[in-house]
């Protein structure tokens, strides 16, 4: 067999992927271009596996850079995280989206086609979905308008890959569609580390916890929900990385060529309720303040998981303490 690529693999949910793919004997390939992520999360991979991945620094948006990649190595699998993901950015600068998330896609596509690789799992979002009319939310919720530039890429980036596998049908791809992942390695030698000012939640409030951050920013206290703050449906990126796994390994059994699954908890969590997760794991009483809400935010969405249970096999297993606990761990090590 040959090896698995994961792209954008030293970021948060790539890393952890690389981590649980090593430890199943895989041999994996990362490709990265840093541009959110470090050098240093290489070394953590090594600590907590105690193997080695081979490593390239590549812009997959450029097609003859991707190209060198295929040329020198066996590729037989591609697990496709490298995009830019910050919801407010991508409304800033659509154009960076549209560009970096969506070209580099294409261009793995192609190489699978002219390489041979067999097996192609897609980072998806539950942003496909925009602001569902009903929850949780299956597979067979009508997808909607995005509400962001980086939701729209993801609804195009599986539409596009619908569009190749009929015309490319020994590929088989499969689309996680997941929700908000967060936590850390149990280890606390890898976990999400944004560069510069965190777009994401957690990160954000391990941050101020720490004292890096003056205080939180809370979009939003008006929602239509319980208390009045956004509800999605968080979980944790060791649960996240199994399901690639298992979806790399169902491609195998696949009669189709593609299909999709939602990937989450399965419940609905509020943005306050995440503080008072955290609050009690952690033993600290964080600054945070009601803000106005925030263009391209969905008020409330969580997922059916019942699809992804079934057919795949796989289920969540970790609580929001869980997460939170090991989010600040983290944090800790910084």
């Amino acid at each position: 067999m040959g090896k698995i690529l994961v792209t954008g693999g030293l970021g948060f949910i790539g890393s952890h992927t690389v981590v649980e793919l090593l430890e199943k004997g895989e041999e994996v390939l990362v490709a990265d271009n840093l541009s959110n992520s470090s050098m240093d999360v290489l070394e953590g991979i090594k600590k907590i596996t105690g193997k080695n991945s081979d490593f390239v620094n590549v812009d997959l948006a450029d097609f003859e850079k991707s190209r060198t990649i295929f040329e020198s190595n066996e590729i037989d699998s591609i697990i496709h995280f490298a995009a830019s993901k910050a919801v407010g950015e991508s409304v800033e600068k659509p154009l960076l989206y549209y560009r970096n998330n969506l070209n580099s896609m294409i261009n793995m596509l192609e190489l699978s086609r002219e390489f041979k690789v067999g097996k192609f799992v897609f980072s998806s979002s539950c942003t496909v979905y925009g602001e569902p009319d009903q929850l949780p939310v299956s597979e067979q919720t009508p997808v909607k308008k995005a509400e962001s530039p980086y939701g729209n890429t993801k609804q195009i980036g599986e539409e596009i890959i619908i569009d190749f596998v009929k015309s490319h049908p020994k590929l088989k791809a499969i689309s996680l569609r997941y929700f908000n992942p967060i936590g850390a390695h149990d280890t606390a030698l890898i976990g999400e580390l944004p560069l510069g000012v965190p777009a994401n939640l957690v990160p954000y409030i391990t941050q101020t916890a720490a004292g890096i951050r003056e205080s939180l920013s809370v979009f939003g206290g008006d929602y239509n929900t319980p208390d009045g703050t956004c509800i999605r449906d968080y979980i944790h990126v060791v649960d996240l990385a199994n399901a690639h796994i298992i979806a790399l390994d169902h491609c195998d059994r696949m009669e189709e060529s593609y299909d999709y699954f939602n990937v989450g908890t399965g419940s609905g969590t509020s943005v306050l309720e995440v503080i008072n997760s955290f609050e009690k794991v952690s033993d600290q009483k964080l600054n945070y303040e009601i803000k106005d809400r925030r263009p391209g935010d969905v008020e409330k969405t969580y997922a059916d998981t019942t699809k992804a249970n079934s057919i795949l096999g796989w289920k969540a297993e970790r609580d929001l303490d869980n997460m939170m606990a090991t989010a600040w761990k983290w944090q800790q090590t910084l």
